[in-house]
């Protein structure tokens, strides 16, 4: 697996080489090991030698927020895609210290991840192991289709009927995001872009836990990858495309028929 951790190191930061060829800047080495402190029960970073703030008073005014470099969402990140493209493989148990050691990062963010992924069921623990990828057959790959068609089709039909054309037009970049995926024929590329036009459809609702709740089950059925090939997904495309021209010209009797066969080609 050839994943590199990328942070948002200042130029000039120092960086250190990862076993397999990446680097990971300094400053995302040092927000894990603050990150590291808090969970012992730290929570700031040590003062410097000779530094003292004995009876020394709090600074008044509001907190300012802090920003750093997630390393642990890098890794989440990074785990993802490695899931849709299949470098991670079902049935297969990895163990944080390996995964860390090819990311170049220390076990707890990997396995902070994992647990992460666990809890979307992506992948199980295995005691004293680590994380299977969890093996997904065709029943439940259609259960989840059926399931994203029970809750997303009533809404985009209801939508179609009460959104204007002009914001449903303001979506075609990301449809054509999609067409763009599809041709360069990476599917963790075209996966993000799959979830991001469906969840700008959904997020037209207003309705926030709908868009999370659908969001979850679509990216659990993009897992383990599916090998349908890149005609599948450049059809799957199009179908973005034709869906959202329907939608702009108000045909809801063309939306009805399109999401169906969406839905019914996702399973």
């Amino acid at each position: 697996m050839k994943q590199s951790v990328q942070g948002s190191a200042e130029a000039g930061t120092p960086e250190r080489r990862t076993t397999g060829g990446s680097r990971v800047p300094a400053q995302a080495r040092r927000a894990d090991t603050l990150d590291g402190c808090r969970e012992r029960g730290d929570t700031a970073e040590p003062a410097a030698r000779g530094e003292h703030t004995h009876g020394e008073r709090p600074v008044p005014g509001p907190r300012p927020a802090v920003q750093r470099s997630s390393v642990r969402g890098q890794i989440l990140d990074a785990l993802r895609t490695a899931l849709v493209t299949g470098e991670l493989q079902p049935g297969e148990v990895y163990s944080a210290p390996v995964l860390g050691e090819r990311f170049g990062v220390s076990a707890t963010p990997v396995r902070e991840a994992m647990q992460q992924l666990a809890l979307e069921g992506a992948v199980e623990v295995v005691p004293n192991r680590g994380f299977r990828v969890v093996e997904r057959g065709a029943r439940e790959l259609a259960e989840l289709a059926e399931v994203r068609a029970l809750i997303e089709v009533p809404v985009m039909l209801r939508l179609a009927r009460t959104v204007p054309g002009e914001r449903w037009a303001e979506l075609r970049p990301l449809a054509e995001e999609t067409v763009r995926a599809a041709a360069d024929g990476c599917p963790a590329t075209y996966a993000e872009s799959d979830r991001a036009f469906h969840r700008a459809l959904l997020a037209l609702s207003g309705n926030e836990q709908l868009v999370g709740v659908a969001a979850d089950l679509h990216r659990r059925s993009q897992w383990p990858p599916v090998r349908r090939g890149h005609a599948y997904l450049v059809a799957d495309a199009a179908e973005h495309m034709a869906l959202l021209d329907a939608l702009i010209a108000g045909d809801v009797d063309v939306v009805r028929a399109l999401v169906a066969e969406h839905f019914a080609g996702a399973s």
